[in-house]
């Protein structure tokens, strides 16, 4: 096996934003040293036994939780065993999620001197209100500043993170937000619209009738806005949630949905490997005792069946803006899309959402806004 891309989960935050449902938590720096020793034990264990040869890394991507709240010299000790086990293609993506409330310029000059040559910034606003209302840890001249400050260390390779349907968030909010950033050199922006989810702060003040968010109509509204302000200020869309300046996409996320290999370790972290996926156990303290213990901190293992498979190819390749290959599907599963889904295809098409080429089928402008109606027409 060659050729594939390797995650690595920190799950430390300086504090919880209140949407947040990712496996991290704040205040638990006595735990960095023992997590990084963890994560190395994971890493020798998978190149020496789950892959089983030389492999090289077409990506490294390092997500959390916040990276960067992690001190330099535990980074670089991760960055070294990876290095060490793993050789990078020449042409490696290797990405960096981080807070700008996080970074300096010492910092980043770090990171970028360790081998990342790309950074992902969680700004979501440039609004200082609405960042208060997150639990950010950053104000917006700090996130303007520390693009500039990556872009002065050597990061040519720059994305930023924007969302909307925040709480209290006006069209106008959202609109200077995405000016702001179009004035910063970022060569990739992805936007998100808010989910409340389970068990966060967030859902608890929804269901007590404590959150303010925007009506319907006006997160509607600013869908319809960041689809068309993007692409004309030189972003292409590329996936239902991610613009990028030409040659700029995420290919670490391009392997997501692309069905290609991947590897995570860490707390929470998923795999997939052999057409099998796992998931290690999601909390921080079990998944590093779990390692020190000699136990593997897999909880989850699933082969999807050939039909299970199928969808998931569907799903993730209808994500993107190019969708999903004729060819690609036969090659795969050795039967036509046609024979699979023709009736799901045209049901799609005569409501407007899907269209189809002689090489490809893929969501349209509209299938893009109500892909989750696609996607249900897709389970078999």
């Amino acid at each position: 096996m060659e050729g594939i891309g390797l995650y690595i989960h920190i799950p430390f935050c300086r504090s919880k934003c209140g949407y947040c449902d990712f496996a991290s938590r704040a205040g638990a720096e006595h735990l960095m040293p023992r997590y990084v020793n963890a994560l190395c034990r994971e890493l020798d264990v998978c190149a020496a036994e789950r892959l089983k040869g030389s492999v090289q890394l077409r990506t490294l991507y390092i997500g959390g939780g916040t990276p960067t709240v992690l001190p330099a010299e535990e980074m670089e000790r991760i960055l070294d065993r990876v290095r060490s086990l793993f050789s990078l293609t020449s042409d490696a993506e290797c990405t960096i999620e981080a807070n700008p409330g996080t970074v300096t310029k010492s910092s980043l000059e770090r990171l970028h001197s360790a081998g990342m040559n790309r950074i992902s910034f969680g700004v979501q606003s440039f609004s200082d209100a609405i960042l208060k209302g997150l639990g950010r840890v950053h104000m917006s001249e700090e996130a303007r500043d520390a693009i500039l400050l990556a872009q002065e260390a050597g990061f040519l390779n720059t994305s930023l993170d924007l969302m909307y349907g925040l709480p209290s968030q006006t069209m106008e909010d959202l609109e200077r937000s995405v000016e702001e950033a179009l004035t910063l050199p970022v060569s990739h922006i992805s936007v998100y619209g808010l989910q409340v989810e389970a068990g966060t702060p967030f859902y608890t003040r929804f269901e007590r009738g404590q959150l303010a968010l925007p009506a319907d109509e006006t997160v509607d509204a600013m869908y319809d806005y960041l689809t068309k302000r993007l692409p004309a200020a030189g972003y292409s869309r590329y996936e239902i949630s991610n613009y990028a300046r030409e040659g700029f996409e995420s290919r670490h996320n391009l392997s997501y949905w692309q069905d290609v290999p991947y590897l995570g370790v860490g707390a929470s972290a998923h795999s997939y490997l052999g057409n099998v996926r796992y998931e290690n156990v999601r909390e921080a303290e079990a998944y590093i005792e779990c390692v020190e213990s000699g136990q593997s901190p897999r909880r989850i293992e699933r082969k999807p069946d050939q039909s299970a498979h199928m969808e998931e190819v569907a799903f993730l390749s209808l994500r993107m803006a190019e969708g999903l290959s004729k060819a690609r599907f036969e090659e795969t599963f050795g039967v036509s899309l046609e024979e699979v889904y023709r009736d799901a295809i045209e049901r799609c098409t005569r409501k407007g959402l899907l269209e189809e080429t002689k090489t490809h089928i893929r969501l349209n402008s509209l299938g893009m806004k109500y892909g989750n109606q696609v996607f249900a027409e897709f389970l078999l």
